[in-house]
This record gives C-alpha cells, structure tokens and sequence, in this order.
C-alpha cells in the first residue's frame, strides 16, 4: 500500500479531502508495515475540504472476499474518492494520536458504551513536516456523530499539547476549534496515548443527501506518550481485528438512502460498534504494553 501526493500550492491554501491531506507514507516496520516500494506516486493534485461534519455513522466488520463484493455494488451509486483515484493501490493512509487522560475514561466510555461521548485525535496523511497535521474532536451524540478539525502544523503539536497557545501563522487555523480541544485536553487532563495506523478505500457522492463509504484495512497500533504523529517508525503492532479482514463505514447527513438498505440486505449485514481506539488499546493491554486497568 502506498500514500499519495498533494499539491504544496493547495495546502497553502488551507485545503484537504475529506479524510486525505497526505503525501508520502512513512517506512514501515512489522505488523501491518506500508509498503516501502509503492510509497510514493508520481500523480498529484488540489484537494478540497469535504468533511462530513455532522453525519450519521454505520459501521461493519466484514470478510476480505465480501468487502471486494460491496465495493463493486458501491461503484453502481458513488465513485471512487477523487483522491483514492490518483493512487496506484487506489487507497491512502492515515495515522491517527489519540488523547486520553491517565485512566482512559474516554476509552472506557467507548467501550461501555456511553451514548454521549467524545474522542480527541491529531490526525495525519503523511511524515513530511511542511504539510500540516489536523486537530480534531469527534463526538457522539447518541445516533449523531459532529466531528471538528483545524489544521496545524507537525512543529506546533508539542506545544498545543502542552496547553500553549498557537504562535501567529501564515495559514488558516481554526482557533474555536483549537481552543476547545484544548479545553476539552485540559478538563480530562489528556495525554497522548496510543498512534493508529491503517489503509483506507473512499467512495463518495455528490448529491445534496452527502454518502461516503470507507473501507479500512490494515490496522496497526503502536503505544506512544510522545506528541509527535508519523505513519513510519518501528514498534507497530497489528490489530488481529482486522487480520483477514475490514471495517466498512457507511456515512450520510440526511436520509438512509434506499440503495443502501439494499446493499445491507443483500449483504447480510450486520451493524455494530466499532472503535478502531479502543479496540487497539485493549489489544495493547492485553499483551501488557499499557493500561493494565483495561485488562478484566
């Protein structure tokens, strides 16, 4: 798997997909490594922001052959993601840090459930440190999932997460978004606790009701208190959740489109609560890399 290349002039413009921003993947190491030969590609382009910020969300856990079967019903509804088209895997990477306090309470609120509930990330598509990195909070609203995110740049993140206040820029920022982030840091008195790594295959529609249907494949984790975000490195560990298998997403902002109910017919499929955090964190502690509280 590889990642993909965006234009320097679009990100000084402050742009991005919906969930791409990246250019290159970082080496790889064991356990779910990206593939150092097929890391770079020769296609770029201007991305712009597309994000689905207050969506609904399913999500299923399914085989490799019947992910194959659901993507070629997909291409009948909504195209491929413009961004996964100019990539010769036709997908792209992503690595999330996320931000926990000391006792993982917003892990254990996934994990049990809590309807209302919120994760906070540093997201980011790429190693190279003059391409920003994105600060964003996820929260959960019973059935109704808002995500805000402001970019920053990958020499900034030490400090923000020290609860310092962001130096005057030459780009846009976001800064309602970034002082509540902050905020909601402070309150629960977060750390950076673990990096997630995966693939991800995009399709998405165009009409006024926004579909967007992801397919991730190869889950990684690696435990990390450091504010730093990178797809390379060593110490990576696969996720088993995902060996053999994908998370299928299925996103939309208004009413469940009537393909899409047949599709889920079809299929056989069967939606459940996924959590790609916590589900890693869980794994780690299992193996006692962290969080020996988790373990039951």
């Amino acid at each position: 798997m590889q990642g993909g290349f965006v234009t320097k002039s679009a990100m000084r413009r402050g742009e991005e997909p919906q969930e791409f921003s990246g250019q290159r993947a970082g080496s790889g190491a064991a356990g779910g490594s990206v593939d150092a030969s097929k890391k770079q590609s020769s296609k770029s382009f201007e991305p712009v922001d597309r994000t689905l910020a207050c969506r609904f969300e399913l999500k299923y856990h399914i085989t490799e052959s019947k992910a194959l079967a659901v993507a070629q019903f997909v291409r009948q509804h909504i195209d491929v993601d413009r961004y996964c088209k100019l990539q010769r895997g036709g997908d792209y990477p992503i690595v999330s840090l996320y931000l926990d306090s000391e006792g993982l309470l917003l892990c254990k609120e996934s994990l049990g459930g809590v309807k209302n509930r919120f994760k906070l990330r540093i997201r980011s598509y790429t190693d190279e440190p003059d391409y920003p990195c994105f600060f964003e909070i996820k929260r959960r609203l019973n059935t109704v999932i808002m995500k805000s995110r402001t970019r920053v740049m990958h020499s900034d993140i030490r400090n923000l997460v020290s609860g310092l206040p962001l130096p005057p820029q030459n780009y846009n920022v976001d800064m309602k978004t970034l002082n509540q982030f902050q905020l909601y840091m402070s309150n629960i008195r977060a750390r950076p606790t673990i990096l997630i790594r995966y693939m991800r295959q995009a399709f998405e529609g165009d009409l006024e009701n926004r579909v967007r249907v992801t397919f991730d494949r190869e889950l990684c984790y690696k435990v990390s208190h450091i504010p730093e975000v990178g797809l390379g490195g060593s110490g990576w560990q696969r996720n088993p959740f995902t060996v053999g298998g994908v998370i299928l997403e299925v996103k939309f902002t208004g009413r469940y489109p009537l393909w899409l109910s047949r599709m889920v017919k079809y299929f056989e499929l069967r939606a459940r609560s996924i959590s790609k955090y916590a589900t890693s964190l869980r794994d780690s502690s299992l193996l006692r890399f962290c969080a020996p509280q988790l373990v039951g």
